[in-house]
């Protein structure tokens, strides 16, 4: 059952832990080339912060964002401001965010999200800890997956392995975590099956397209090819 109480203070733990990284940060250094193709230091915090925007817009039953086009200007535009108009930025959205969450509100119903995604809205702050964590090592600041909440992990490869289940297109797979995890996805009604064997934080970032795999091994044939979420 999820506890979006828990979350949020998971959230806040997670949040708190980037802002404390980036403030020993230049201006020169958010610049620079982030994990993600295309995207700077800068890019990723402007996302960051135009991304609590839209989840308080989810809150309060607004579309998350106006479209795509402008979900993607307002990264590009914020994404060379100086660090400290950056890190202020974050901090206000996020503190924004919590605000909302603490109105009192029917946690259970659906609310809408982009690409035609819908969830419950209890499971808006883990998914807001989601972009936190796993942006955070996209800054590649030397917080890595390994450094990741256990479970956090946990419930990230749960997410996924889930979400690749219902797509159709993935053969079925089974992974098997270093410590002795397990999960599958992929198509249930196929009849040869794959399986995928290495450390939760490979795993994961192979799931979440961080990591191309190559730590990973295979029994029963090669890699699959992840489709796109």
């Amino acid at each position: 059952m999820i506890d979006h109480e828990r979350d949020l203070a998971s959230l806040h733990e997670a949040t708190e832990r980037l802002l404390t990284d980036a403030a020993s940060w230049d201006n020169a250094f958010v610049a620079q080339p982030s994990r993600l193709p295309g995207w700077t230091r800068g890019h990723v915090l402007a996302h960051l912060a135009r991304n609590a925007e839209a989840l308080v817009n989810v809150l309060e039953g607004r579309p998350m964002y106006a479209s795509a086009e402008t979900r993607d200007a307002d990264i590009e535009r914020d994404a060379p401001r100086p660090l400290d108009v950056q890190l202020a930025d974050v901090r206000a959205t996020y503190a924004r965010f919590q605000e909302v969450a603490a109105v009192p509100a029917d946690w259970s119903r659906t609310v809408a999200l982009r690409n035609g995604i819908s969830d419950t809205a209890s499971r808006l702050p883990f998914r807001r800890w989601v972009e936190v964590a796993v942006h955070h090592v996209d800054l590649d600041c030397g917080y890595e997956l390994e450094d990741l909440p256990e479970e956090f992990v946990q419930r990230e490869i749960d997410f996924l392995t889930e979400r690749f289940g219902t797509l159709g297109n993935l053969p079925p797979t089974v992974l098997w975590a270093s410590d002795g995890r397990t999960w599958t996805t992929g198509d249930a009604s196929g009849e040869e099956g794959v399986a995928v064997m290495g450390s939760a934080a490979d795993l994961l970032g192979w799931l979440a397209g961080r990591r191309d795999g190559s730590a990973l091994t295979t029994k029963g044939g090669a890699l699959p090819t992840l489709p796109a979420l």
